[in-house]
């Protein structure tokens, strides 16, 4: 990394980066050759099974977050800001500003009565038309659709929404996390208040849009007590992928991303909507990113096999496995290993996915592969083949070449799945940043505190300069 020039002023601000299956509170300093992280708590994240379906245990998330920007601002006194970032789709609803339940989680069973109901009432191809969104079983307008309370409710936010608001009292929602909701129109990019009446959705518990950049507000008197300072929380790229992209260090526009960790989020950025019926069948999205630029990419299952396969081992071991050897094993597997589709419907629950892929890979007529390495190197290259694929469909559908896949998030630090990407592609893959959240997160906080270049190809820039990404060639 770059030193600073004398008498470069080093800025700091603390993100909070709430991934779905962790979180994990940072400090950003910046400067015009500096951008650095440092780790101040991590904390795991994940479902609760409850009577009522599966839930987010958001109390103990938000204490996290609050203990977290205590420590922040105990070890560095000169931060100046806080952003939040964190998954989409998921929210909480308030009546008289009271969370009425704990949020539900993405993957509980509820959404799909809310998929038939609101198919039944606007047809996809017409959805389509009105949002962009590619057709995911959990995404906002379905849960909403199959969640009884929204009726009780004044208002709903967005987790980072949620969390922002418990810190300063301001309800807002910020406009890259609510065009994943399938509620904002792709055209005008507002509240499709029309779609809302029409689906039985309260649209008076929508709240106000803003921008990331703007300023909500500072943090109430009983947050600042507690986490000792007054600072201001600022809206950022919410959505944890669109502040992802904000740090792919892009210097070409024929450049694609994925942003790879429980998701692998596979796309280009664009200008303008593509609303054709190929794109719609090839099910990608619009979702907004910073500066009001399009994320055009497709969803697809990343590491999220890899860990739940991970985790259903060691549970049955009773030990921990070490991944980083479990990979270098699965890395020297000789000769080619089966690849099952891995965005397969029936893959998308947690519990017991040793068994669900094998299952899959019978039912596309493949043999399991034997030994752990073997199936471990068979989920990867599985990975891999969906990631290449929704590249090159970026690629063809948006018209733009793609001569450079930019890897970033958790799936960077994965050797076996960035080579065996640039392989199956045939395209270059540069691998890094791993804290591409939190850095986009920082960018945009640094900016609006005028502590940062102006435009988003500076930030990249800045970005390049000082986190090298590792070059993987495609192999013949």
């Amino acid at each position: 990394m770059t030193g600073v020039p004398d008498g470069a002023a080093v800025r700091a601000v603390a993100a909070v980066d709430l991934g779905a299956t962790s979180g994990r509170v940072m400090i950003g300093r910046i400067g015009p050759q500096t951008l650095d992280l440092e780790l101040v708590s991590r904390f795991p994240n994940g479902p609760v099974e409850t009577p009522e379906g599966l839930r987010w245990d958001f109390d103990a998330l938000f204490e996290n977050v609050v203990r977290g920007l205590a420590e922040a601002v105990r070890r560095e006194p000169s931060i100046e800001s806080i952003g939040i970032d964190a998954w989409a789709v998921d929210y909480g609803l308030l009546h008289d500003g009271v969370l009425l339940a704990p949020p539900f989680h993405y993957r509980d069973g509820r959404t799909s009565r809310g998929v038939e109901e609101v198919h039944a009432l606007v047809p996809f191809a017409d959805l389509y038309a009105r949002n962009g969104l590619q057709f995911l079983p959990f995404n906002t307008l379905y849960q909403y659709r199959a969640d009884a309370r929204t009726s009780d409710a004044d208002t709903a936010l967005l987790i980072p929404d949620l969390i922002a608001y418990l810190l300063t009292g301001v309800r807002a929602a910020e406009r890259t996390n609510a065009s994943t909701t399938g509620l904002l129109d792709v055209h005008t990019r507002e509240w499709d208040i029309d779609l809302a009446h029409v689906l039985g959705i309260p649209s008076g518990m929508l709240p106000a849009i803003v921008d990331p950049g703007t300023v909500l507000g500072t943090l109430t008197p009983g947050m600042a007590a507690r986490i000792g300072a007054d600072l201001p929380v600022v809206a950022v790229g919410s959505h944890d992928t669109a502040s992802a992209v904000v740090a792919v260090p892009m210097t070409s526009p024929d450049a694609a991303y994925i942003s790879c960790g429980t998701w692998g989020l596979v796309g280009v950025e664009i200008a303008e909507p593509v609303l054709s019926d190929a794109v719609r069948e090839a099910n990608f999205t619009h979702e907004l990113g910073v500066d009001g630029r399009i994320r055009f990419l497709h969803n697809v299952t990343g590491l999220w096999l890899l860990s739940e396969t991970v985790r259903a081992w060691e549970a049955e071991d009773g030990a921990k496995i070490d991944l980083p050897a479990l990979l270098e094993a699965a890395s020297a597997v000789d000769g080619p290993v089966p690849v099952f589709d891995a965005n397969d419907p029936s893959l998308s629950a947690p519990g017991e996915m040793p068994t669900r892929i094998a299952d899959v890979l019978r039912a596309q007529g493949h043999a399991v592969p034997d030994g752990r390495a073997a199936f471990a190197r068979s989920i990867v290259e599985s990975i891999a083949a969906a990631f290449a694929g929704a590249i090159r469909s970026a690629a063809e559908l948006s018209g733009r070449p793609v001569r450079t896949i930019h890897l970033v998030g958790g799936g960077s630090l994965n050797r076996v799945l960035c080579q065996a990407t640039a392989d199956r592609s045939g395209v270059p893959v540069l691998a890094g940043p791993v804290e591409a959240t939190a850095l986009g997160n920082v960018l945009v906080q640094a900016r609006t505190l005028g502590a940062a270049p102006s435009t988003l190809e500076e930030l990249r820039t800045l970005v390049s300069r000082t986190h090298s990404p590792e070059r993987y060639t495609p192999r013949p």
